[in-house]
């Protein structure tokens, strides 16, 4: 059978045009690709500038850095340095913006005028009588549709190199090694509470030792305080009974059982911790109490006790709404709290967690005066008599009640004993205890 001639050469018509759509929606694409890596590098490249810049942000809008920012007149300052950032990251967008907008533009026309001579060559077939009028709309319609999804699935092909880019961030820190072992275990062998066994810390990539052979004992139900200089250790050492940080030597045990070996969960519901920054939520009373433990976060029961214990109920019944009230400016109806008033909240946070044995203080009432700490810490002992307690602090009159005393100078132990034991040995302990009570003019 004899193909019609329209047939014949409505085949060899075909593959020119079809070349025509592939080959003109390829200069774009490139275009396209080529930015989008430029515009990825740009943008790891200058992490740090922008980090600068939202911490820049941070600074100039919250209001607990306003006090200090307003006393030293620093708004100037920081304001300058936000236009600076800005304006220097700005130029780089605005010209790679230009950049990738003439480039487009070139090539854009590149494939247009591509597409544009393609149907000029169809009229000019169907003129001359190669092709029939019926088959010029129809190439007209097909070429078209043809050139809108080559070009879609070229821009898919691009977004897709352009996602891939910036997941690699992304598969590099899942990447990243993590450290810290998983355990199981869920209960102890013995009940002899809280053994730290000649360990030492280095921050990562130090060799310099934060802590070094580091050991003491505390038994179940004892209270044990650890003073020193700021910058000595004490906190870390809080970060390391909390699996915070992992030591770089030694051993930290819990009940005969160490501590890598515990289930991280399990562990962490036996610590109520309250650190020296504890967060300042902005949210209702009863939540800033509540996430202590977060089962009971809506217990109205259980958030009493806590408050109670914490001695933060007296001023939370005065609010006008009790627990539902909202903290902080953050939010329309928000009520600050002094910081005294804050710590109590961080106090009966800890007190969320009755299942807790370990409960730690990382100067806890150093937003209040000596006389507010002292019967604090009475009302705390009093209420912790079968758990182990770790108290941080400077002030002595609350350290010399605990069972235990332990001084830390430079990462290391350089005395340990009860308050009687440091004073009759003329060390360090005693020399700062009579330096503090001359102060108070005792």
């Amino acid at each position: 059978m004899l193909k019609s001639p329209s047939t014949h050469t409505s085949h060899i018509f075909c593959r020119p045009v079809s070349l025509v759509v592939i080959v003109a929606a390829i200069p774009a694409f490139i275009a396209e690709t080529r930015f989008s890596e430029h515009t990825f590098r740009l943008f790891r490249w200058r992490s740090p500038e922008t980090r600068e810049q939202h911490y820049l942000e941070t600074l100039l809008a919250r209001e607990d850095y306003a006090k200090e920012v307003k006393l030293y007149q620093l708004g100037a300052r920081f304001l300058q340095r936000y236009r600076d950032t800005f304006e220097r990251l700005y130029a780089e967008d605005r010209r790679l913006t230009i950049q990738k907008g003439w480039w487009g533009y070139g090539l854009g026309l590149l494939s247009t005028g591509a597409f544009y001579g393609a149907y000029g060559w169809m009229v000019l077939e169907a003129i001359a009588g190669k092709i029939s009028l019926g088959e010029m709309t129809m190439y007209l319609v097909v070429f078209r549709q043809s050139q809108a999804t080559f070009a879609n699935a070229l821009t898919s092909i691009g977004g897709m190199y352009e996602d891939n880019l910036y997941l690699e961030n992304l598969y590099e820190f899942l990447d990243l090694d993590i450290n810290t072992p998983q355990g199981s275990v869920i209960q102890g062998i013995n009940q002899e509470g809280l053994q730290f066994e000649n360990v030492d810390f280095c921050y990562p990539d130090s060799t310099v030792p934060v802590l070094q052979n580091i050991s003491f004992h505390l038994q179940h139900g004892e209270k044990l305080a650890i003073v020193g200089k700021n910058g000595s250790g004490k906190t870390t050492l809080i970060k390391l009974l909390t699996r915070l940080y992992q030591p770089t030597g030694g051993n930290i045990f819990l009940d005969g059982i160490n501590l890598n070996d515990w289930d991280t969960d399990i562990l962490r519901q036996r610590l109520g911790v309250i650190f020296q920054n504890f967060v300042q939520y902005q949210f209702t009373v009863g939540e800033n109490i509540g996430v202590g433990d977060i089962e009971y976060v809506e217990d109205a029961q259980q958030l009493a006790i806590a408050a109670e214990k914490g001695m933060a109920q007296p001023f939370i019944t005065k609010m006008s709404q009790g627990f539902q009230t909202r903290l902080g400016k953050w939010f329309r109806g928000g009520q600050e709290l002094s910081g005294g008033q804050w710590q109590k909240i961080a106090l009966s946070r800890a007190f969320m967690r009755s299942q807790a044995d370990i409960l730690v203080l990382d100067e806890p009432t150093a937003a209040m005066d000596a006389e507010a700490e002292m019967q604090i810490f009475n009302h705390f002992r009093s209420l912790t008599q079968e758990k182990m307690v770790i108290l941080i602090s400077h002030r002595f009159s609350t350290v010399r009640m605990a069972d235990k005393i332990m001084v830390i100078a430079d990462g290391k132990i350089s005395e340990q004993g009860s308050h009687e034991e440091l004073m009759a040995l003329k060390g360090r302990y005693a020399h700062l205890f009579n330096l503090q009570a001359a102060g108070y003019g005792f």
